[in-house]
């Protein structure tokens, strides 16, 4: 299964594709679209829209997965958050293609096995799970590909639970 993980942010949106069967993964691609800090909201949207559109395009995947609004100090933020989630979700949408959604906690103790992981052990882990050399670029690529990690294992679970 190849499945795209999504990392929402205004400024950085990180997203990796990977390949699995649901235990062992590999990385086929990540990367990071970055807009303007002084861009207005909506210009910064449709930077973001239009770079998942090519990512979901170039890399045809088969599944989605995002990480689920969590609660934050500073409500302005969560709401920023919450409308690059829904461009992220028009953007799964359009492309036809199944969506999973889990929080930060479910992400965390499914790649590193510990729901308060620091942000350098979930790299860690991403790289020893998928054997990927070398530094990935940002700690936004690197969560969007532990989104779909946590989304590959969940799907092979469900399916052994189903069987």
């Amino acid at each position: 299964m190849r499945v795209l993980g999504i990392d929402c942010g205004t400024e950085r949106t990180g997203w990796g594709v990977i390949e699995s069967d649901g235990r062992s993964h590999r990385v086929l691609a990540h990367g990071v679209i970055r807009t303007a800090v002084k861009s207005p909201l909506e210009q910064r949207l449709a930077v973001i829209a239009q770079g998942l559109r090519s990512v979901l395009q170039s890399h045809q995947p088969d599944s989605a997965a995002v990480e689920e609004v969590f609660y934050s100090q500073n409500v302005k933020t969560a709401l920023k958050l919450a409308h690059v989630r829904g461009v992220a979700l028009l953007a799964i949408a359009e492309a036809q293609i199944a969506l999973g959604e889990y929080s930060p906690l479910a992400i965390k103790v499914s790649v590193v096995g510990y729901g308060r992981a620091e942000k350098q052990q979930v790299q860690l882990m991403v790289r020893t799970l998928t054997g990927l050399q070398g530094v990935i670029e940002t700690e936004d690529a690197s969560d969007a590909l532990a989104v779909a990690i946590c989304h590959a294992t969940t799907c092979r679970t469900a399916l052994k639970a189903t069987v």
